[in-house]
């Protein structure tokens, strides 16, 4: 698995641009960015003050596990049959001494906390459930304190398929709460304060289809910093998806990580993330990137990406980061999915350091060394090799060798961004679409202005009947042209027809 790096791609393209004209924050945001999230209205997702208890008794046929004995729960996992259900009972339970002292629990087991049962790791084992077994189910249990390394995860490390985790939390952990597998469920849980991630989603060889993530609350993960630990890695937040074929992420509380909340980075398809709440998080509230087909609709995503935001203006860098961020990401057709299209519906943006911005780099395609997805080929032409001249120059390579921002459609979305709440100016209320100039590498077919052209007038993208509330712009084409409303809806953009504009505040 290779670390994505959109800051380092953001800042190559900028020294390739040079520089450009820059609204400056003014009164910025304090460097802590905007308070911690207060619990939403309604039944979103709030699970970490009162995650539900399991049974107070062992059901009948259980094998009880006694947290007064360190490795119960592995050893009666070793000597029990398959589809075995285990009672944790109340109290802190333990491993043996070796880091690798995990569980690994055989085809069909539960695990089952019972009320206050905690499974800790004390920063001495580094994962607390592995191996390869299918449609494990864990239940109503406390998992803490485990030291996972880097990109790797404390439950289901090893990504098997089908497995459940319900009505548990995982914190305080380092790396990854969870990593996971196809048809994986993850409902009701707490995943807090992770040193990574709260959810990696990563398979071997890509495994993962029919992925359920819903009602659980992802909040103050990435407490280990990773983004300047490893420069621009593009390894840290809320949950990433790697080459998942198939997701629903619903009615979910993604709140306060330090970095996105949910990206999803590199051949993904098909996904719904619906009706969750996205607030406060440090980047983006979603990343889409190189990647297929999605459906986001009827999410509320209110001040996210102030940190992120505010330090791109203090260096100096103008690209309109995002709280939705589209990168070299749209429909097709020709991937199976639910849609054929990238549609951004019905969501209420509320005072987010931008709103929404497709983005294209014109340098960045299958076989491409500005590829940072190193390895990785479009889903249309699995084998790198073919991404090369001559026959890249013209015809179905030409078209098929670059993930594209197209059959994008944003429309009935609602816009608010207030100067006073983001403590900022037009450099803040931005929508766009664009692309860089083509420069690299040398033998290119999508060199000068064709991606530039085909992000902006070509490939279908399309704004409409969104509304739009405080001092927002517009950027086309590439970073430096900066288009008013009515421009943006004129020739020869010809953008949000039927959408409306309050002007309140900035310029």
């Amino acid at each position: 698995m290779t670390a994505r790096s959109h800051r380092l791609r953001r800042a190559a393209l900028l020294v390739l641009l040079g520089p450009l004209t820059l609204t400056a924050c003014t009164s910025p945001a304090e460097e802590s960015g905007p308070n911690p999230a207060q619990a939403p209205s309604g039944s979103v997702a709030q699970v970490c003050e009162k995650v539900a208890a399991g049974p107070a008794e062992a059901p009948a046929g259980a094998v009880k596990i006694d947290p007064a004995v360190p490795g119960d729960l592995a050893a009666k996992t070793r000597s029990s049959p398959a589809g075995t259900t285990f009672w944790l009972a109340p109290g802190t339970h333990k491993l043996g001494d070796d880091r690798y002292d995990q569980v690994t629990p055989k085809a069909g087991n539960v695990y089952l906390g019972g009320p206050n049962a905690v499974f800790d790791g004390r920063k001495i084992n580094q994962y607390a459930f592995s191996g390869h077994a299918a449609d494990v189910k864990i239940q109503y249990l406390t998992v803490q304190g485990f030291a996972a390394p880097h990109d790797e995860g404390v439950v289901n490390h090893d990504s098997a398929d089908g497995w459940v985790v319900e009505h548990s939390t995982v914190q305080d952990n380092d790396g990854a709460a969870l990593m996971a597998g196809a048809r994986q469920q993850v409902r009701g849980n707490c995943l807090r304060r992770n040193g990574q991630y709260g959810m990696n989603a990563y398979a071997q060889d890509n495994a993962i289809k029919g992925l359920v993530v819903e009602g659980n609350e992802i909040s103050g993960n990435n407490t280990g910093d990773w983004e300047r630990k490893i420069d621009g890695c593009g390894c840290s937040g809320g949950i990433k998806f790697w080459s998942v074929d198939g997701a629903d992420i619903r009615g979910n509380w993604v709140h306060d990580n330090r970095g996105v909340g949910l990206w999803a980075d590199t051949n993904n398809n098909d996904f719904l993330i619906e009706g969750n709440v996205i607030e406060n998080n440090d980047g983006s509230a979603l990343m889409y990137e190189t990647s297929y087909n999605a459906v986001i609709r009827g999410n509320t995503i209110r001040r996210n990406n102030w940190v992120d935001g505010k330090g791109y203006i203090d260096r100096g860098d103008s690209f309109p980061v995002a709280s939705i961020y589209i990168s070299e990401s749209g429909g097709e057709p020709r991937v199976k999915a639910r849609t054929d299209k990238l549609e951004i519906s019905g969501n209420s943006f509320e005072n987010n350091w931008n709103g929404v911005t497709l983005w294209e780099n014109s340098d960045r395609f299958c076989n491409s060394p500005a590829n940072t997805s190193s390895g990785s080929c479009t889903r249309l032409v699995p084998e790198q090799a073919k991404c090369a001249q001559p026959a890249i120059a013209a015809g179905t390579l030409n078209e098929d060798c670059r993930w594209k921002t197209q059959r994008v459609e944003i429309h009935h979305n609602r816009f608010v961004l207030d100067p006073a709440v983001a403590n900022c100016e037009e450099s803040c209320a931005r929508m766009a679409m664009l692309a860089n100039f083509g420069t690299f590498p040398e033998w290119s077919p999508y060199k000068g202005e064709v991606v530039q052209q085909a992000i902006t007038f070509d490939q279908d993208n399309r704004l409409h009947d969104n509304t739009y509330s405080g001092p927002w712009n517009f950027v086309a084409f590439e970073p430096s042209r900066v288009l008013g409303f009515g421009e943006w809806q004129g020739a020869p953009y010809r953008q949000d027809q039927g959408s409306k504009l309050t002007r309140v505040g900035g310029g």
